[in-house]
């Protein structure tokens, strides 16, 4: 590219009307050869004016035409300068990555509505330090001087006209241009005097000392105002005219720092009230924090006593569980409900609060969310609930292993008492000396004893099968239980082994004897399984039972009565035993026998089936008895399940009606706020005046757990439902009067009137369709009825607003919200951010000094506390940074 292709017209950048800048060739054969001095101002002062932006990013530069050859630094120098994030440069250090990079650049300043003339990223990466300035000076107008106005006149005219005035009562001080009208120094130290007269001593300078005005300038805005040292005084002095660019830079940073010094005070007011709304809506927020981790805490201990299934291995044990249940339910668990309660109310109006004062929507800490503490309270009521039904059911275990125990014990007395003696008899060889007479009588005796072995073969087998099921229930004194049953099975199998070896002995010798008495045979035969007989319904008649319904009860009389209808039958067995008995004497007496000893066959005598009759038939109304009081203890049982009912039914249907009337309540417009919440709180009032009946109702729910009946045939609620439904409805009020309490509030702090609410709530329901919630489409139609005239990307604008969860639904209070916002004016971070930066002296940070000398102590201490360390470029120790505390206090960053 030859010399006239690289010309750029910089040095007369103009910005035209609509605040683009284009080149215009003035000048041509000065352009070409730019004067020496000239040049060398610029790149000082162009330098140094870059350096004071790069430092903030903790970087500078040496040589201007060098170091942007790659593009990085300039890239980084837009986006200080601008505070916009640029494309991610490239990385590479080939020749292409660098033009990228610059082209990156300056695709950025076009944007901004610079016409970029001849400049090309091709001479920037080549050094061409006539381009390279064009261009830094290109961004300082648009960067630094652009946005200057002063009485209708910006850029270069509104900047000189400001130094015009700030100037005008000093002696000796003529500003008319960018150039000679500095040279002397006296404008600068003007400048400075005019703001900060503590700086200087303007009454002691000379016009004659042109180096030392523009050194003691130069010096004195370095070290008190952050202006870096742009300007060599001997340059200046030296030059018969002054670079215009390189004054108008370094006077520039003069305006930034001065011009903004009397909106100090309105900023500093500004950020009072907004602090002020932070600290009591902080306030608020511990207050729900300390609330929520209370209520969590107490969740968080219940639960696992809740949790706890550990059995008990008596029944007093477990029906002592079931007392400390029902004492949390009456007194410990009914505070926290009301506390659940509270805390959904005071996140309600915190969260209307912020709302009004236009801050973010309060998030509390993670796991304290009110979703959170309504699972966690969820989560409680499922444990509470199951908790509950196993302590009923364990009771009921308990008492049936308490029932199949003493059922065990009974019937291995008995087959104890059957065995004690067997295995010695069994075992005697009595047979061996035995006569004739005696071995027949040992033969019938020994069949008389596997009749009546057999017989007992199926109690053998009960108490194997109630020990089976003890041990399947988990009984706790399980082990004794099955050493007892060991101990019966083996002595079962041992007389089985010992009734074979002796009917084998007899069978031997049996062909040695031929006589038998038939009679005594008959006799033993008879006697043994009736004997047998009355000893199974004697057990019966002393069989313990449990039942709990009187379908059950009468069950076992039925069956009772069927046993009592075969004792005539059984009584005709009696007597044909006794008349074997009568006709064994008869024949004695007839042949005269003698009859010495017992009944050779069997060691049943005739008066032990006479006793053990007698017995039989005493026993037989005492069943009697036992089953009738049965039935009272059933018919008393069912009285109380009538009773229960009786109550719940009209109690469970009350509830259901309130909560229905409560959810017409909240959408039916009658009479102004304060009247509906006066309704509202006598309608409470009235609600808690009827807890007398769930407390009686609660009075007969536990007379029927006491009595241990565990179903009602009679009504579909139980008391767990009464209690769900009755903490519904005192929470559902209690939401209730709350959001009229956040209507009122609205109304109060937006100015609306009492016509407005009821002219929304009319609308609202007009297009209501959901009982207090609107579609998407209803709620385009009922601002459509109001006058919005609606685009897609407004509305989809205005449903981010009111629906920012996507639920796809308009709730009243997020409608009410809408309506109350459009027209309220509020603080915004940028403006707090903005008010900040006055009070800073336009840096990037701010010191402990400037806030405690800008604002009252209280707002003052308020900040340095919150406030971050700013710790980029040079920022002195101690300086803070105030625009992420800013965003912080609407929510767009984290303090």
């Amino acid at each position: 590219m030859n010399t006239i292709e690289t010309h750029v017209q910089y040095s007369s950048l103009m910005m035209t009307t609509t605040g683009e800048y284009m080149t215009q060739e003035d000048d041509w054969e000065r352009d070409l050869l730019l004067d020496p001095a000239w040049e060398k101002q610029q790149r000082k002062t162009f330098t140094a004016w870059c350096n004071s932006h790069l430092r903030k990013a903790g970087t500078q530069i040496e040589n201007i035409e060098e170091d942007f050859r790659n593009g990085l630094k300039l890239m980084l120098l837009l986006e200080v300068i601008s505070g916009e994030r640029l494309p991610k440069p490239d990385k590479g250090k080939m020749r292409f990555h660098k033009i990228a990079n610059v082209n990156k650049a300056l695709d950025f300043i076009s944007s901004k509505g610079v016409k970029l003339i001849s400049i090309g990223a091709e001479e920037i990466v080549d050094g061409n330090v006539k381009m390279t300035l064009g261009m830094i000076w290109t961004i300082i107008l648009r960067f630094a001087i652009q946005d200057i106005s002063v009485e209708e006149t910006s850029a270069k005219e509104g900047l000189l006209l400001w130094c015009q005035r700030k100037t005008a009562p000093y002696r000796n001080v003529n500003v008319q241009n960018f150039h000679i009208s500095w040279k002397d120094g006296l404008a600068l130290c003007a400048l400075i005097h005019r703001h900060r007269p503590d700086l200087i001593d303007y009454s002691k300078l000379r016009k004659d000392d042109p180096v030392g005005n523009l050194n003691t300038a130069f010096e004195v805005a370095e070290k008190y105002l952050d202006i870096p040292k742009m300007l060599d005084a001997d340059d200046i002095v030296n030059t018969p005219k002054p670079d215009e660019k390189a004054i108008m830079t370094y006077v520039s940073c003069f305006y930034h720092a001065f011009a903004g010094a009397e909106q100090a005070e309105t900023a500093a007011n500004r950020i009072c009230k907004v602090l002020a709304v932070n600290q009591e809506n902080e306030k608020l927020m511990e207050e729900y924090e300390k609330l929520a981790s209370e209520l969590l805490e107490w969740i968080r201990r219940t639960i696992p006593w809740l949790e706890n299934r550990v059995a008990e291995q008596t029944m007093h044990a477990m029906q002592q569980k079931l007392e400390d249940f029902r004492d949390y339910r009456r007194v410990h668990k009914p505070p926290k409900v009301q506390e659940k309660c509270q805390l959904e109310i005071n996140f309600n109006t915190l969260q209307t609060k912020l709302r009004l004062s236009n801050r973010p929507a309060f998030m509390p800490s993670e796991g304290k969310m009110v979703s959170d503490i309504a699972n966690a309270w969820k989560g409680l009521e499922q444990v509470e609930k199951g908790y509950e039904e196993w302590l009923l059911t364990e009771i009921r275990r308990l008492e049936r292993l308490d029932h199949l125990a003493e059922k065990f014990k009974q019937k291995s007395t008995l087959h104890e008492s059957w065995t004690t003696g067997k295995e010695e008899l069994l075992s005697q060889k009595d047979y061996e000396s035995a006569s004739l007479m005696e071995i027949r009588a040992l033969m019938r005796k020994h069949e008389a004893f596997e009749s009546d072995l057999a017989a007992h073969q199926d109690r053998v087998e009960q108490i194997a099968a109630i020990a089976q099921e003890l041990n399947e229930l988990d009984y706790y004194d399980a082990a004794t239980i099955n050493a007892r049953c060991q101990g019966i099975c083996d002595q079962w199998d041992n007389l089985g082994t010992l009734t074979q070896k002796r009917r084998e002995s007899l069978e031997r010798v049996e062909k040695l004897w031929e006589t038998i008495d038939q009679l005594y045979l008959e006799f033993a035969k008879r006697a043994a399984p009736f004997n047998n007989w009355m000893d199974g319904a004697m057990e019966d008649l002393q069989d313990m039972f449990i039942v709990h319904s009187i379908e059950e009860i009468q069950s076992l009389i039925t069956a009772h009565d069927q046993f009592k209808a075969t004792i005539p039958e059984a009584d005709k067995e009696r007597m044909a035993i006794m008349g074997i008995h009568n006709e064994i004497l008869k024949i004695a007496q007839t042949y005269g026998i003698k009859v010495v000893g017992e009944n050779p066959y069997t060691v049943l005598s005739p008066q032990d089936i006479s006793n053990k009759w007698e017995a039989v038939k005493q026993l037989v109304p005492m069943r009697d008895q036992m089953l009738q009081e049965e039935v009272a203890r059933q018919q008393s049982n069912e009285r109380l399940r009538r009773q229960f009912a009786a109550q719940a039914n009209i109690i469970g249907p009350w509830i259901q009606i309130k909560m229905e009337e409560i959810s017409h309540v909240s959408i039916d417009i009658v009479g102004s706020l304060e009247e509906q919440m006066s309704n509202l709180k006598t309608y409470e009032q009235n609600i808690i005046n009827y807890k007398s009946n769930i407390d009686t109702l609660e009075g007969d729910h536990q007379l029927s757990q006491e009595s241990l009946i565990f179903d009602n045939k009679h009504t579909n609620y139980t008391m767990e439902h009464v209690h769900v439904g009755w903490e519904q409805l005192l929470t559902t009020i209690a939401r209730t009067i709350n959001e009229i309490e956040n209507q009122i509030l609205t109304r109060d702090a937006k100015g609306i009137s009492q016509e407005q609410l009821n002219e929304f709530r009319a609308s609202f329901n007009h297009f209501d369709r959901r009982n207090g919630m609107m579609d998407p489409d209803d709620f385009r139609a009922c601002l459509i009825s109001m006058g919005y005239d609606l685009g897609e990307v407004e509305f989809a604008r205005i449903m981010t607003l009111v629906d920012p969860n996507n639920t796809g639904v308009v709730t009243f209070q997020a409608f009410i919200d809408f309506m109350t916002r459009e027209t309220a004016e509020t603080d915004t971070a940028e403006q707090v951010t903005a008010s900040f930066k006055i009070l800073a002296s336009d840096k990037a940070y701010i010191t402990v000094e400037e806030l405690r000398r800008e604002l009252p102590p209280e707002q003052a201490e308020y900040c340095i506390i919150r406030m971050t360390k700013y710790n980029v470029g040079d920022a002195p120790p101690g300086a803070l940074d105030y625009i992420s505390f800013s965003s912080a206090l609407y929510g767009e960053s984290d303090l």
